[in-house]
């Protein structure tokens, strides 16, 4: 039947669910830190995590925060976003996006960005012809360790 839904993850086990899903993207994290982290941001930061299920399973995974800056004003950070790869350009990962669309709207802000890896040429096809995302910056990393 293939019902998609979306959901916020909220508990540490429907987080620990989505890991599977997320480690593709985030290949440096294991489980407990991977788990640490989206804590520590739901708790201080307003990190929201959401998962797209198709027929009860997770499919993708998006996480965001709202974010205040003088250059983009009331925004939407994407900060994760991944569908599994077996299952890549069944338009999931729109439907995600689509989805913090409506939600940062409904709540007030004015724009969405994120960043991407230089070396995701895919996802920048993706966001740039199929979501008309513009491309507005570099963004720079310094390690401090």
């Amino acid at each position: 039947m293939n019902e998609l839904t979306i959901r916020e993850l909220q508990s540490r086990d429907e987080i620990v669910e989505a890991y599977p899903i997320m480690k593709q993207l985030r290949t440096h994290l294991d489980e407990v830190t991977y788990l640490e982290l989206v804590c520590e941001a739901q708790e201080k930061d307003r990190y929201q995590l959401f998962a797209l299920q198709s027929d009860g399973e997770i499919v993708a995974v998006i996480g965001f925060k709202p974010m205040i800056t003088l250059y983009y004003g009331r925004f939407i950070w994407i900060c994760d976003l991944v569908t599994d790869t077996t299952k890549r350009s069944s338009g999931y990962g729109k439907k995600l996006l689509t989805y913090v669309h409506k939600w940062a709207k409904d709540n007030g802000y004015e724009s969405v960005a994120l960043s991407s890896g230089l070396q995701r040429t895919d996802a920048h096809r993706f966001y740039e012809e199929k979501m008309k995302y513009d491309k507005v910056s570099y963004v720079f990393k310094k390690s401090l360790g």
